[in-house]
């Protein structure tokens, strides 16, 4: 009998933890802050490798090595673009270009620093962030931002790709 009992008992174990799958997380993180003294916004990204080449791969039709190894003049053009393209903010109601300032990598993250310039002050901003959802529409992108000394979050998916901030 406890044979049984125990031959069962591992049974229904193994058939319950064989229907798991393990599920990649897709998500991107934004820091934003407003540096008043500066006149200028400052975000960095950290987004993950792969990802993020399989974006630039599916968007531009062409293979890209960023992070691994060093990148050619036109993979770092692609990511310029793709960045302006798909992470648009608006700061009282006035569209802004974003500067890139340069990447790194950090284990299989690229983290990418950028700023906006001439900013004196913040009453509002409008952000459309999509990166990497049309590649996956099961990215998250999470954008902490400090302005005006308050901190937000905001979570940015295929169905609320853009959302607004007032201050």
């Amino acid at each position: 009998m406890k044979k049984t009992a125990l031959f069962f008992g591992l049974f229904f174990l193994t058939i319950s933890l064989s229907s798991f799958e393990m599920h990649k997380f897709y998500v991107a993180i934004f820091q934003v802050q407003f540096v008043p003294e500066k006149k200028r916004i400052q975000i960095t990204s950290r987004i993950f490798l792969d990802d993020l080449n399989k974006a630039l791969e599916k968007k531009y039709h062409k293979r890209t090595s960023i992070g691994i190894g060093t990148e050619k003049p036109e993979e770092l053009l692609l990511l310029k673009k793709y960045f302006s393209e798909n992470l648009i903010l608006k700061v009282n109601g006035q569209s802004q270009s974003l500067n890139y300032l340069s990447s790194e990598v950090e284990e299989d993250v690229l983290v990418t620093y950028l700023t906006i310039k001439e900013i004196t002050k913040i009453q509002n901003l409008n952000i459309q962030n999509s990166l990497l959802m049309d590649w996956n529409s099961e990215q998250q992108n999470i954008m902490h931002f400090t302005a005006n000394g308050t901190k937000n979050s905001l979570n940015f998916s295929d169905s609320s790709k853009i959302q607004m901030l007032k201050y």
